[in-house]
Order: structure tokens, then C-alpha cells, then sequence
């Protein structure tokens, strides 16, 4: 048989067809527009990525089979908000997860209703890129738009209900909405009478695994795959990803390098960062996870590259630098503000230490550099929780460099293990779609069955001490500059 995985992205859908033993048989990729309309918003429209995942789903499938094709599910970009109207027609371009508005809604969830309430409820606080605060942001500006409300979703559930007709949403992807109580696996009702909505406007919540229904009949004609293709509730990408890397179970970690940069501890127990810092999120396994999300990561070094110094030879680049452990020029990654485990949207992107010596090299060295340092300090936490992590999977655009893998082994002093397929969220949502047809017998078995490991990057005692030096002094920048950051808006 085979199994479609959606990897809904925020520049692009990326669709993988694997076949029954987890071999990956064909990827697509198609990309649609993102839109700025104001500085700090950050929107799309479902109908764009329903149109090119559609168009994907017929490109992927050209070639094969399509009487085999018996299951399909998603990874996708998390806390975007998508709502619908009575005729389930979309109200308003989607809210994504990197749209910084929710300043005020943040400040109000986190000091009004406080910290240890949202955190009783939902196991996380507020930041500005969760759900929750977007929808007091279109209730407080958009009050029409509010009356008109009969669902809300999350980007991969408008795709998943688009295919089936059922209204669904899985809990690692609702994990991140701060609506959602994790510890139950069950909606807040607290949150929900605190954001002024009702049990009825959610989606029904499914475990990643789970079957939400089969392919509507106009669209099995239309794609010419079967009736009883399964539609499978999926993950969030960083979930999606874990499962797709094989962090599953207990106590392992994955570092995804896309357009942000998450560092990702799979739990069998449910558990709660007191100061925060870290999320506290259901796993697409059944199990839970903590996560460390930086907003840009990838993106930074595409910035630099693309915008900056005007060049798409990334690996021309990267081959100049010939000093590890060795830059005084530092940058802080945060482009986009920053969630974890500063929490603040005002946070900017920063170069610090440069002179007359420094270079264009240096410079690129730092970008890459700095968003290794900020997926430490996530890292730290997780240690000072008592969480020994000693290796960790990678993948995501940014793991395809040699020398950003053995940035993140020394920065962080521990193994990273290259995976045989680096499709992360897509091939994750495949697996999914796997399970819930019988494949496998759980979401662990899967992964011990199709995830390869194929190389280690091991620190090196030498340069991991130098690093340690250089971190030192990468963790004092922050705090140093942070109450500026507020006063150049």
C-alpha cells in the first residue's frame, strides 16, 4: 500500500508518497504566497494551500499506482488561527504562527489572568504566536469577524477537514493553541469561556494516529484514488518531525533547523517546565514532549544570505569559514521577536562585537553560530530540569550543512545523529498514515522499523571547551540589551 504525507510549510506544501516498508517513492513541493500586511503580521489563505495540495496530491500520485493509496495525513505549521463561517467558508486570512499583533492579548493572558492559571489550564503561558491570544485579537478588532465564528481549526485540520468533511484537530497540534488542557488530552473549558468561545466551535480531537474519516467521494473521482483512503488526524510539524526522525518514546531529543528551530524532548510522562520557558505539548505517540521554539532560525541564515549579502551559494559561504570556536562576533537570531526561553516579541536581530578585522566570513559564521547558542539556551533549561541528553537527531533545511551539524555537536556538547531521510514532518505524517492502516503496530514501532541512522557528528573535547567560553558570553548579551529592544519599536 501506499501513504501520502502532507508537510504543510509556511512557504511551501511538501507532499511524500512512501510505500508500506517506509520507503519514500516520490516527493513534491509546491509553494504559495505569504503576506505581510502590516509590520509584524504575518497571514496566508487556506484556500492557497488547499488549491496547491490538491494540485501536489495529483503530481505525487501521477506515476503510481493510485489504487494503492490508502491513507493520508499531515504535519503542519502550528499555532496558525483558521476560521470558518456557518457554510465552513473562510472567514479571514489564516494568523500564523510567526504574526507578532497579540502583544497586548499576550501581556493580558500572562499578567490578568497570570501565569499559573493559564499554566494550571493549558500547561503552557501565553506567547504571541499561540492561538488563544489571536482570537482575543480578532474579537477585540474584528468584532464582526468574531460573531461569525462556527469553527475554528488550525492550518493541516482546514486540509484534513477539506478531504473528509470532518471537523478534527489532533492533540499534539492543539497542545500549542493554549486552549487545550494536556495533561487531559481534552479542551479547557476555563480558556474557552476566557477567549469567549464554546466547546461546539472546536474541532472533535484525535489522537495523531487516529483515523478522522475517509476521502469524499467528488474528490476520490477527482484524484482518482480510492473512497477508502483513510484520512489520518496528524501532527504538528515539530511533532510530525519527531516521529519522522524517530523521537518517539522516552527521553529522546531531535533539533529541527527550518524556517524556525526547535529543540524537542519526547516524554512517557507528562511533565511541566515551572518557569515556562519550555512548552509543555501532547506527542503525536499518545505520549507528551517538551519544546524549546525559536521563531527564525534557517530563516536567519536565508536573510543573510539572500538579502543581505545577495548570494544563493549557501555552501560557497559556509566553505569560507576556517575558525571554529574562534568568532568575537556575535548575532542574536531573533528576527522574527522571540519565544523560547525569552518570551518576548520585541526581541531584534543583533550583531555585536564587530571592528575593522572583522569579515564577511565572520559575520556568516556568527548567524549560524547564534542560532546554535539559542537552541542551547532551550537546551538548558531542559538540564536544569534533570533531563540528561547526551544525542539528538537533526533535520529540517538547515541540517543539510556539515558545518552548522558540527556547530550544534559542540555548541551543545553532545551527539548528533544524521538520519537516512531528513523529510522530517512529511515522511512523520506518512508513518501516520501507516499506523492508522494496521502498518505498524504503534507509532514506536514505526520509527524503530523505518528510521535509519546513517552518520554521528561527535564533539570534539577541544573545541566543544571553546565553545563553552564563547557561549558564556553569547548568554550575557541578552539580558544586556533586552530593555532596549521595547524602546526602538
Amino acid at each position: 500500500m501506499l501513504y501520502i504525507g502532507v508537510d504543510l510549510g509556511t512557504s511551501a506544501v511538501k507532499l511524500l508518497l512512501m510505500n508500506e516498508e517506509g520507503k519514500i517513492e516520490k516527493i513534491v513541493s509546491r509553494e504559495y504566497p505569504l503576506s505581510f500586511p502590516h509590520p509584524g503580521w504575518s497571514e496566508q489563505k487556506p484556500e492557497d494551500w488547499w488549491t496547491q495540495s490538491i494540485e501536489g496530491i495529483k503530481e505525487l500520485t501521477a506515476e503510481c499506482d493510485k489504487s494503492q493509496v490508502a491513507g493520508i495525513s499531515f504535519g503542519g505549521q502550528m499555532h496558525g488561527l483558521v476560521i470558518l463561517d456557518e457554510n465552513d467558508e473562510v472567514i479571514r486570512p489564516a494568523i500564523l504562527w510567526n504574526d507578532g499583533r497579540t502583544t497586548k492579548e499576550t501581556a493580558y493572558l500572562n499578567e490578568v489572568i497570570g501565569k499559573d492559571k493559564l499554566s494550571e489550564y493549558t500547561a503552557n503561558i501565553a506567547f504571541a504566536g499561540f492561538t488563544a491570544p489571536k482570537i482575543l485579537w480578532v474579537k477585540e478588532n474584528e468584532p464582526e469577524n468574531f460573531k461569525r465564528i462556527k469553527k475554528i481549526m488550525l492550518p493541516k485540520d482546514y486540509l484534513a477537514y477539506k478531504l473528509s468533511g470532518t471537523h478534527c484537530s489532533d492533540m499534539s497540534d492543539a497542545s500549542g493553541m493554549l486552549l487545550m488542557d494536556v495533561k487531559n488530552r481534552c479542551w479547557s473549558k476555563e480558556m474557552l469561556d476566557i477567549c469567549g468561545i464554546t466547546e461546539e466551535q472546536m474541532p472533535k480531537l484525535f489522537e495523531s494516529y487516529e483515523v478522522v474519516g475517509t476521502l469524499k467521494p467528488e474528490l476520490a473521482e477527482e484524484l482518482g484514488i480510492p473512497a477508502t483512503c483513510k484520512i489520518v488526524a496528524g501532527a504538528g510539524d515539530n511533532a510530525a518531525a519527531a516521529v519522522g526522525t524517530g523521537t518517539v518514546g522516552d527521553g529522546m531529543c531531535n533539533i529541527s533547523l527550518g524556517t524556525s528551530g526547535t529543540i524537542f524532548i519526547s516524554s512517557k510522562e507528562f511533565g511541566v517546565d515551572p518557569h515556562n520557558a519550555l512548552h509543555a505539548f501532547a506527542h503525536a505517540d499518545g505520549n507528551y514532549h517538551l519544546m524549546g521554539c525559536m521563531l527564525s532560525a534557517a530563516s536567519c541564515n536565508k536573510w543573510w544570505m539572500d538579502e543581505i549579502i545577495g548570494t544563493k551559494d549557501y555552501a560557497g559561504e559556509q566553505a569560507k569559514i576556517e575558525k571554529l570556536g574562534e568568532n568575537n562576533v556575535y548575532f542574536l537570531p531573533y528576527l522574527m521577536g522571540e519565544r523560547s526561553p525569552h518570551n518576548n516579541p520585541n526581541a531584534r536581530g543583533t550583531f555585536i562585537g564587530l571592528t575593522m578585522d572583522s569579515t564577511r566570513a565572520d559575520m556568516t559564521q556568527a548567524v549560524l553560530e547564534g542560532v546554535a547558542f539559542a537552541i542551547r539556551d532551550s537546551f538548558e533549561v531542559a538540564k536544569s530540569l534533570g533531563i540528561k541528553i547526551e544525542r539528538t537527531k537533526i533535520c529540517g533545511g538547515g541540517a543539510k550543512s556539515p558545518l552548522w551539524k558540527k556547530m550544534i555537536a559542540n555548541i551543545l556538547n553532545i551527539k548528533v545523529d544524521v538520519i537516512e531521510s531528513e523529510e522530517g514532518p512529511a515522511l512523520g505524517g506518512a508513518m501516520l498514515a501507516a499506523v492508522a492502516n494496521g502498518e505498524f503496530a504503534s507509532v514506536e514501532d514505526a520509527a524503530a522499523k523505518i528510521v535509519k541512522v546513517i552518520d554521528t557528528v561527535e564533539p570534539e573535547p577541544e573545541l566543544a571547551a571553546k565553545y563553552e567560553e564563547k557561549y558564556q558570553k553569547f548568554a550575557k548579551i541578552y539580558p544586556t540589551v533586552k530593555d532596549l529592544f521595547g524602546e526602538l519599536l
